[in-house]
């Protein structure tokens, strides 16, 4: 087996780019099709799933520790920025927007949610919207409170406090003078 560029110990949060963040539970060998593997067990609480991961696998689908605070900032940053909406069709947008959740990629999953975000006075989301903008807002927000040490729901109230925050600098920008 080729040396680990990736080395993740028992207990460790990671990222995993389709499922957001889970917890290395175990480290577990088990023959396969002959043979010998060495697998990481995932368990991602939100999801109530669990996943073998092979170690000699996991750099290669994208398998992370959690985001520096230098990630984290510029993320967070990013929530505060001008939502940036193509006029292309809704489903190829859409298809852009879950290609970035899916990527892992702290600062873009950021993007997405900053991109959907409607403030109380803007016009209502469509349901693709909302579902895509829930995903991308939970998917942030387990990481900032994996990172934070806090609860989901309290992580989620950070960055829609940003986002409300954001929205009404920008919003005071586009009224009439």
């Amino acid at each position: 087996m080729a040396a680990k560029a990736l080395s993740f110990d028992v207990g460790d949060y990671v990222v995993y780019p389709k499922h957001g963040v889970g917890r290395v539970i175990e480290l577990q060998r088990q023959e396969i099709a002959g043979m010998q593997l060495e697998l990481y067990v995932l368990r991602f609480e939100k999801e109530r799933m669990t996943l073998r991961v092979p170690t000699n696998k996991a750099e290669s689908v994208g398998m992370r520790k959690l985001s520096s605070d230098k990630t984290l900032r510029e993320a967070l940053d990013t929530l505060t920025g001008k939502p940036r909406v193509k006029r292309t069709m809704w489903s190829r947008r859409a298809q852009e927007y879950e290609a970035k959740i899916n990527s892992g990629d702290l600062v873009s999953i950021a993007e997405v949610v900053r991109d959907l975000f409607r403030a109380d006075d803007q016009p209502e989301q469509s349901y693709s919207e909302r579902q895509i903008f829930e995903a991308a807002t939970s998917r942030l927000a387990r990481e900032l409170a994996a990172m934070e040490q806090v609860d989901e729901p309290t992580a989620q109230e950070k960055i829609l406090e940003i986002l409300r925050k954001a929205a009404a600098i920008h919003n005071k920008d586009k009224a009439p003078a």
